[in-house]
Formats: structure tokens, C-alpha cells, sequence
């Protein structure tokens, strides 16, 4: 491909960006002078004052300082999960039984325990 291609391509995405950007601007300040000054009472906001409301947001809640690993947690999680099914897959029945009532006991977490025949017949009597 040739310089000409590559650069008209780049020009594109940054006109496409700084379309979306503005977009997003004028959006949130639309939105937010129609609601906050009548529902909260509070002040209406200028293109600037959006912007930097944008740029703030996204620093807090988006994880720009945070190396921009926003979604990791997700990736960790996941990760993990294909680990613990790849080692459960190597265990027998027993042994699975066996782990199973092992994590109860450690964690003590009611909710994840499966109900026996026996506490199912004593909630299921009338009292």
C-alpha cells in the first residue's frame, strides 16, 4: 500500500473521532441542561464545562491512569475460570464430590451448597 493510502486513511479515523467526540460533547450537554436544572435545581453547563466533565468521568470511572486496562478484572476472571475447569476435568467424580465439600466447608457459603434429599424433605413437611 502506498504513503497516500495510509495517510488519507489516518485523516479519516481522526475526522471520524473528533466527530464523535463533539457529538458526545453537545450530547451530554443537551442532556444534561435538560435535566439537572429542573430535576436537581442545579446550574446549566457550557461546551467547555462538558468537555471537562467528560474528561473527568473517564479518568475516574474509565482507567486512563490505570494503564488503560479498564476491562482486566473481566480477562482475570475468565482466565481463571477456564484454569479451574481445566483441573476439575482431570479429577474423578469422587474427587470432584471431594473438592466440592472441601470449598463448602472453607468458605461456608450456604447459597452454593447443593440441597441434600434430607433438607429437602424436612422443608417440604407442614409444620
Amino acid at each position: 500500500m502506498d504513503r497516500k493510502f495510509w495517510l488519507l486513511r489516518g485523516l479519516r479515523f481522526l475526522l471520524f473521532a473528533a466527530l464523535f467526540l463533539t457529538a458526545a460533547v453537545f450530547l451530554t450537554q443537551y442532556l444534561w441542561n435538560w435535566l439537572v436544572p429542573e430535576i436537581f435545581n442545579g446550574p446549566a453547563i457550557t461546551l467547555a464545562q462538558t468537555f471537562g466533565l467528560l474528561v473527568l468521568s473517564r479518568i475516574l470511572f474509565g482507567g486512563w491512569f490505570r494503564g488503560g486496562q479498564s476491562g482486566d478484572w473481566a480477562r482475570r476472571r475468565k482466565a481463571w475460570q477456564q484454569r479451574m475447569a481445566g483441573r476439575m476435568e482431570t479429577l474423578s467424580p469422587d474427587e470432584r464430590e471431594k473438592f466440592r465439600q472441601q470449598m463448602q466447608q472453607r468458605c461456608g457459603m450456604t447459597f452454593m451448597r447443593r440441597p441434600t434429599p434430607d433438607a429437602q424433605a424436612e422443608t417440604r413437611q407442614p409444620a
